[in-house]
């Protein structure tokens, strides 16, 4: 497939949130609107809202994505990285939103500052692609077999996290999961 032909959006503000619910979702749904607006409904009392940065620039928090899936009739599963990414039921996920550490830049300037990263990978006719919005380009990852060493490499670092993107009737029965290692084994 022609990397053209992929949905990416790139990086803007501290808004890798809304770009990786949009480019898992392979289209513009979420703005910095949107999730502002999702922020207020989490938190309606606070004065400084705890699910995004102070500064209002994003930075929005977990919370966030959980909800804007639910409004499209998504959920998001959280990933435990005591099993192995082989236990999924790959079919059944619809991508992946995962959550990295990541070098700040000024410029081309790298600062020695780490801080957390969102972004997605999903499939696109037939072949995974690695949507991170600091990329210029998505770039394709492969299929099933390179998809789970990427994964792997992703959720390496003790810190990285990973969220399943599934049909809210996926997250609910389990199918997310290898029929093979029933969510009931011991890890």
């Amino acid at each position: 497939m022609n990397e053209g032909e992929v949905f990416h959006e790139k990086q803007r503000l501290e808004l890798c949130a809304i770009h990786a619910l949009n480019n898992v979702l392979q289209e513009r749904v979420f703005t910095k609107e949107t999730a502002d607006d999702i922020c207020k409904r989490l938190a309606p009392q606070c004065v400084v809202n705890p699910h995004r940065s102070m500064l209002g620039t994003g930075n929005y928090d977990v919370n966030v994505i959980m909800a804007a899936l639910q409004s499209r009739e998504l959920a998001a599963v959280w990933w435990d990285k005591r099993r192995t990414v082989q236990n999924l039921c790959l079919t059944k996920v619809q991508g992946f939103i995962l959550n990295v550490p990541s070098r700040v830049s000024l410029g081309i300037v790298s600062l020695p500052l780490r801080r957390r990263h969102w972004l997605a990978v999903c499939m696109v006719n037939g072949q995974y692609y690695n949507l991170d919005s600091k990329l210029k380009n998505p770039v394709c990852i492969g299929g099933e077999a390179e998809l789970c060493t990427f994964l792997r490499e992703q959720l390496a670092p003790e810190v990285a996290e990973m969220l399943l993107v599934v049909r809210q009737e996926v997250e609910e029965d389990g199918s997310w999961l290898s029929p093979d290692n029933p969510r009931t084994d011991s890890l």
